[in-house]
Formats: structure tokens, C-alpha cells, sequence
């Protein structure tokens, strides 16, 4: 399953991978906004709050090179999902569940279906 991404969220996403594994850890919006050529650290934010929105990557919010590239392929990507699930609010769990809707994720354990 493959989500959706513009251009320029692919370049970023391409450009986290690159530097993440040169560098060991992910790359700062402003390291971002200089490789791409973006008008400022606000663009870079912009893009990625909506990749996270999309699924597309993960940041631990208040940690500097926390950006990780989610492979929505992986089981770890339905793992996180039902994780979120068991501490969520309702309110919390509707958007997720929409989330995973639009990102074709089956949160059902299937081993448990008849």
C-alpha cells in the first residue's frame, strides 16, 4: 500500500531516508529546507505535519532528529496503529480509524476473524 505523497513531500521523504542513513540520525527542517531549496523552516514544518498526517512519517514532538520514514507496508505501521488505539479517547479513536481507512491499513486482526 502506497500513500499518496506531492513531489516535493516524496523529494523530503527521499531526503530523510538519504541523510538518515549517511548520518545516523534524521536531518533538522533547516538541514531540509537547504538540500531542497524550500523558502523557509515554516515550508519544511508545513510539509511535515502533513506527512505525519498522512502516516507517511513519525516525529517524537520536543525531540530535535526525530523524523522517521514509516514503511506502510510493514507490520510495524498496523502495530503502531493498534497501539495508539488501546490508549486513545474516542474522539481520538475515530480520527485514527479514518486515518488507517485512508491509508488502506486492516486493523482487524484477521487470525481472529472467522
Amino acid at each position: 500500500m502506497k500513500v499518496k505523497l506531492t513531489k516535493k513531500q516524496a523529494l523530503i521523504i527521499d531526503f530523510i531516508n538519504e541523510f538518515t542513513s549517511r548520518q545516523g540520525e534524521s536531518p533538522s527542517y533547516r538541514e531540509i529546507m537547504t538540500a531542497l531549496g524550500l523558502s523557509s523552516v515554516s515550508a519544511v514544518a508545513e510539509h511535515i505535519d502533513n506527512l505525519v498526517a498522512k502516516g507517511a512519517i513519525k516525529k517524537t514532538p520536543g525531540t530535535a532528529r526525530s523524523l522517521e520514514v514509516l514503511d506502510l507496508t510493514h507490520a510495524e505501521t498496523v502495530a503502531r496503529f493498534r497501539q495508539a488505539l488501546e490508549h486513545a479517547t474516542l474522539a481520538e479513536a475515530e480520527t485514527l480509524n479514518a486515518a488507517a481507512d485512508i491509508l488502506g491499513l486492516e486493523l482487524n486482526d484477521s487470525a481472529s476473524q472467522p
